[in-house]
């Protein structure tokens, strides 16, 4: 149930800068932001700024700020207003109240984009549960079609009110969705079981790094690549043979700054992918000028899904955009690496689009695909050419 059209609308962005947040870094979440509209087929008319020590509880930005607003959006007939930071159900109804206009904020659009890019059942319903479990507590009255789409019959109890029904509908939407969910999860946990015994290879990394580009390089498949946030958000498994060593590689959704926890719960079973690899390649796009930011979300995801112990190769894409100055600084730049639980890990500079330094990358990958395949398969040694 998507949000936006597939038309171009003209929006706004708001940021807050606060004491964790200074302009630069408010900047650039903007910037991510104003990409994420871009995805949602929404055009950026004004980005809008405001210096805040804490969040107002009723309307998140200062009344001043919001007339200034308000006037930007009468005076240009903006129908969308977009924060980058997550409000609240009492929020969002104050301010929709106050810029007569339609509010989003970070949270609504990624899902809103999550609704657009999902293709199979198991997303479509990973997808739908997290829409709900955010609408859950921002329901107002005005959210009635709910008890129209069940028909109303049997739903209401004597006396209770059309919020109360609602609310009601929405629980007993999620909990079907995650009993879904559950059945889908044992299947595809089976199938994790049946592909036990190959080397797994896993492409792990912000969203728009290059990792379905990287995906049909190696396995010489045709796995959807675009230059738009969440390209895929299905795992997508394939089988690639480097000198008669075969191993299974496998794409995951792109992680992304100030992702909710219930839609990192929804996807948990698309994330055990990464639990089940030998060997994770953590790519980053190098030429992004926020990459280090983007490192250290994908290492606390994985830190949190307890596979920092994995062999990882870090694999620094999109290195064709960089001039050679810049090139060499970042190779020889290892501030980036300061307070990184996989300093000691490998990495290569890439360019997946460009072919460049793929033949080192596949090399790479054998060695370290050999030596857990002969550990684990001791009697095929015959199968290696360098014998």
């Amino acid at each position: 149930m998507p949000i936006t059209n597939t038309s171009h609308q003209k929006c706004i962005l708001i940021g807050a800068i606060t004491p964790e947040i200074d302009e630069k870094k408010a900047a650039e979440y903007i910037d991510e932001l104003e990409f994420l509209a871009q995805t949602a087929h929404l055009e950026c008319k004004q980005k809008f700024f405001q210096k805040i020590n804490t969040p107002n509880s009723k309307t998140f930005i200062g009344e001043g700020k919001l007339k200034e607003i308000k006037s930007y959006i009468s005076d240009n007939d903006i129908p969308i207003a977009i924060f980058d930071d997550e409000l609240s159900g009492t929020q969002l109804r104050n301010i929709e109240a106050i810029l007569k206009c339609k509010i989003l904020d970070r949270t609504n659009l990624i899902l809103d984009i999550f609704a657009i890019r999902a293709q199979t059942a198991y997303a479509k319903v990973q997808v739908e549960l997290a829409q709900y479990e955010y609408m859950l507590p921002r329901l107002t009255r005005l959210w009635t079609h709910l008890e129209r789409q069940q028909g109303g019959i049997g739903m209401r109890g004597p006396g209770e009110k059309e919020l109360e029904t609602d609310k009601r509908i929405i629980k007993k939407r999620i909990a079907l969705l995650k009993e879904q969910l559950k059945k889908i999860d044992i299947q595809m946990n089976t199938q994790r079981q049946q592909r036990k015994q190959w080397v797994r290879v896993a492409l792990v990394g912000y969203t728009n790094v290059g990792k379905s580009t990287l995906m049909n390089l190696l396995s010489k498949s045709d796995v959807f690549a675009e230059n738009k946030l969440f390209a895929t958000l299905d795992t997508t498994v394939r089988k690639v043979v480097i000198n008669n060593v075969p191993f299974l590689l496998s794409d995951t959704v792109g992680f992304i700054r100030k992702l909710p926890h219930h839609l990192v719960e929804s996807f948990k079973s698309t994330l055990d992918e990464l639990k089940e690899a030998d060997i994770i390649l953590h790519v980053v796009d190098i030429s992004h000028n926020a990459y280090t930011e983007h490192i250290k979300v994908v290492n606390k995801t994985l830190f949190d899904l307890g596979v920092m112990d994995k062999t990882i190769i870090q694999l620094f894409n999109k290195s064709d955009l960089l001039s050679n100055e810049e090139l060499h600084r970042a190779k020889n730049e290892q501030s980036f690496l300061q307070n990184n639980p996989v300093q000691e890990q490998e990495s290569l500079f890439i360019s997946a689009l460009k072919k460049e330094n793929i033949d080192l990358l596949r090399e790479t990958i054998y060695q370290k695909v050999k030596e857990i395949h002969r550990k684990r398969y001791p009697f095929e040694n015959f199968l290696y050419p360098d014998n």
